[in-house]
Order: C-alpha cells, then structure tokens, then sequence
C-alpha cells in the first residue's frame, strides 16, 4: 500500500499529467532523490511508468505518469452498480427509455447547476462556481484563463467512467449540461476527451462576443 507521500505524487499525477522527479519533489516539498524512490516504489506496483523525452540539447529527461491501475486509484462511483443498472435499462426499456433515463438525470443537473450560478454575473464566475460544484461531484475540475479571454475548464478525473464507456450518450449529455448552464454568454467546445484515450476531459469556454 502507498504512503501519505506516494499518495501525493499519484494525486499530482492524477491531476498534472507527465512530470519529472525533479519537478514533483519541488511542487511537494521533498528532494528529487526521495520523489525518485518513491516513484520507483510505486513503478514496482504498476501505479506508475517512465518514458524518455528529449528536450532541445543534452540527455533525455524521465518523465512519469499514471497507468491503468494508477488511475485506477482514483475509482468510478459504484461504478458496477451503475453498468448493472444501464445494462437492465436497456434491455427492459430499449434504447429509447435508456435516452429518457439520460434526459432525466441531465434536467436534474442543470437544476442544480442554476442553482449554484444563480448569483454570478460574469462568464468567469460561472465557470468558477461550475469548478466548485464539479469538484464536489469527484471530477477533479480547474479552470483557467486563455489569452484573448476563453476559458480553459478541465475536468482531471471522470467519476462516471464506467458508465460513459458503455453509454457515451452521458459524455454527449455533459457537454450539452454545460453549454445550457452557462447560457448564451459562452459556447463550450469539447477539446480532449478521457473516453478517447486523453489524460483528462477539457473544454473551452468562449465569450459570446467571439462566436
């Protein structure tokens, strides 16, 4: 089992992408030689793997990153519950009652979202307040401001995983939750998708202005 400190990295992992030793022991406050140990510790798990990089001149650089199992760490909410559930749905009410299943639980969605944003004035304290609430739900979400003034929303785990994989009118149902919550004021484009083999989802937010 890891330590409070591999605990650390796996997070940082999880929610950063591909890191060097180096570069983990200075955001988490150790030296690079003990971020090195631990992820050698935590390789001989199959939490993590390496993979060379060169950057302009000199040696390759070692960069670290999460595998299957790694992300694993961080598991979907009942996530066989849910697959049983969608699977008897379908097979007791079709394909149509599954859609009305997923227009349901999207309506329900944004009521709650409404509810959160209602006193935000601009773009960005929507996409600010859908960060917090997003976050609650387990989808380890940030944002952050582009030049020229869209956002970037990112969403660094998928609680729902499992269930997306087998269903992914839910992923289609996430970007349309988003578009109808922020209003007319933005348009949202989905840019990396977990589904398709990303890291994370993201999305970027833009102005009205610049549609």
């Amino acid at each position: 089992m890891a330590d409070q400190s591999e605990d650390r990295i796996l997070f940082f992992l999880k929610r950063h992408g591909l890191q060097t030793a180096a570069v983990l022991g200075e955001r988490l406050g150790m030296t690079s030689v003990g971020a090195r140990q631990h992820l050698h510790k935590l390789k001989q798990n199959d939490l993590v793997v390496s993979e060379d990089r060169r950057e302009n001149r000199g040696r390759p650089k070692k960069y670290w990153r999460l595998t299957e199992k790694g992300h694993g760490r961080f598991p979907d909410r009942h996530a066989d519950l849910t697959l049983e559930l969608i699977t008897s749905t379908r097979e007791v009410f079709g394909a149509e009652g599954l859609e009305r299943l997923i227009k349901h639980r999207e309506q329900a969605s944004l009521k709650l979202y409404r509810s959160r944003l209602a006193n935000c004035r601009s773009l960005k304290e929507k996409a600010s307040a859908l960060v917090e609430v997003r976050s609650q739900e387990g989808y380890m979400a940030e944002c952050h401001e582009e030049d020229g003034g869209s956002l970037l929303f990112i969403e660094n785990h998928c609680p729902i995983c499992a269930a997306a994989g087998v269903c992914q009118s839910l992923c289609r149902s996430e970007l349309q939750i988003f578009q109808n919550v922020l209003g007319e004021d933005a348009r949202v484009e989905r840019l990396e998708h977990i589904l398709a083999g990303a890291r994370r989802c993201a999305y970027r937010i833009l102005p009205n202005a610049e549609c």
